[in-house]
């Protein structure tokens, strides 16, 4: 079964979603993490100013509810966006977690190995709660047109329709095809 969305009901079922900290349709305030604040896996910076361009969804995520929004990871990875079109940030709320530091870091190369099209950040200091005011313990997703204005913001869980009209934002955002309905 195909079910599309048109714009006001996709605005409808956005504006459902319990929104987060960024106000929609507005580029957030600058943040950068590097060094003792955290940066890519590799050690590199990542900013803020990476999050244009494309569409971008991003993931604020404390690693105690990783597996929160997994429906959704699953199904955005299903989707095979272009990847010149789109890309996914996960950024990991390092102090949100009992886990050690190198335990952590096992699970995000695991974790790089099942999504690799995806950015891993750590912040290792609770940049985006004060700076973007995002949820602590959770799992917040965010999703960015390629303006870097947020279009989407969600503190939590997200409901197969939420999941539904997410994919179908990306696709609308793009130019291309609409989401199947999922059962």
């Amino acid at each position: 079964m195909h079910r599309a969305y048109t714009i006001p009901q996709l605005i409808m079922v956005l504006a459902l979603s319990l929104f987060a900290g960024l106000p929609l349709n507005q580029k957030p305030p600058f943040l950068e993490l590097s060094g003792t604040c955290g940066g890519r896996l590799d050690g590199t910076p990542w900013s803020s100013v990476e999050i244009a361009g494309k569409v971008f969804s991003v993931y604020y995520i404390d690693p105690d509810e990783s597996e929160v929004n997994e429906p959704l990871f699953t199904a955005l990875k299903a989707e095979n966006f272009p990847g010149d079109k789109v890309q996914s940030v996960a950024i990991i709320n390092m102090k949100a977690t009992w886990m050690p530091g190198a335990v952590l870091s096992m699970v995000l190369k695991r974790k790089q190995k099942k999504y690799p099209r995806t950015i891993y950040v750590k912040d290792n200091c609770r940049l985006l709660v004060t700076e973007w005011r995002l949820a602590d313990h959770s799992s917040d997703v965010l999703l960015f047109n390629p303006r870097g204005e947020a279009i989407f913001s969600r503190d939590g869980k997200c409901s197969d329709e939420q999941i539904r009209a997410i994919i179908d934002l990306i696709w609308k955002t793009i130019g291309g095809k609409e989401a199947d309905a999922r059962k």
